[in-house]
């Protein structure tokens, strides 16, 4: 398990979140808010092992994170950056196979029946024909979630802890492939106990797709918890400067509905 305590997370050794306690649970998708510039991207960096804490624990299945190779990371957790790159003319299928690089010794025919589930999954099977600098932004989105989502379930045994880190994955997403993406994560969380942890800004969606929240506001943790417990009027209004009120959602009473102003 992937599990923080007291983390602070910065850039240039300069911390710009601290006092960050988490365990990221199989089983549970996370999600974190925040305003612009709260942290989130740089906190998801360090639970990645791209920045190094500048103070704290960070430990991954019971070992330091710093001291496991990038070959023995990429094993246990795959992650989507905010704005993915790719500048070479790869087609659909190749981009989505790198997600496999960490295990050589899946076979061909297993790489291909994975692929072909992941991008299932994705909603990018009809993209397969197709480069990859030639998609729309959100065409490449659910390439590179077919690629994290290879990453996260090759060659994974029963009970093995795996993580996905996905960083405002519906950013450039219509909203059906917005509601595709996050009921997959969800889905895989549940059935398969994946660990996620998302970063998202549109707070009704992960209200309604999260089992827990966690929400950053000026370098610290405002609140952690289930989305009833974090996603009250004065948290809110904590993390965004603005009014919002909180009701239960018309299809779902149990859930929350969020009007800010």
């Amino acid at each position: 398990m992937l599990i923080a305590d007291q983390l602070a997370c910065g850039r240039h050794g300069k911390a710009v979140l601290d006092g960050v306690s988490l365990q990221l649970r199989p089983g549970e998708v996370l999600g974190v808010l925040g305003a612009n510039g709260a942290g989130k991207s740089t906190l998801l960096a360090t639970l990645a092992g791209e920045l190094p804490p500048v103070a704290g624990t960070l430990t991954l299945n019971g070992q330091a994170l710093a001291q496991q190779s990038a070959q023995t990371q990429a094993r246990c957790r795959a992650v989507l950056p905010q704005s993915p790159s790719l500048a070479f003319e790869l087609g659909v299928r190749a981009v989505a196979a790198t997600g496999a690089y960490p295990f050589p010794e899946l076979s061909p025919r297993e790489l291909d029946a994975l692929l072909d589930h992941t991008l299932q999954l994705a909603d990018a099977q009809a993209l397969t024909q197709r480069r990859y600098t030639a998609l729309s932004g959100g065409e490449q989105q659910r390439v590179q979630f077919a690629r994290v989502l290879t990453q996260a379930l090759a060659g994974r045994a029963p009970g093995e802890y795996r993580a996905l880190l996905l960083d405002e994955p519906t950013a450039s997403l219509d909203p059906r492939h917005q509601l595709l993406l996050l009921q997959t994560v969800a889905q895989l969380a549940h059935e398969h106990q994946l660990a996620v942890l998302v970063i998202l800004h549109d707070v009704n969606l992960a209200a309604w797709w999260c089992d827990r929240l966690l929400l950053l506001a000026e370098g610290k943790v405002t609140a952690l918890g289930a989305p009833p417990e974090v996603l009250t009027a004065e948290h809110l209004h904590a993390v965004y400067q603005i009014d919002a009120t909180v009701l239960p959602h018309p299809r779902a009473p149990t859930r929350q509905l969020v009007c800010f102003g």
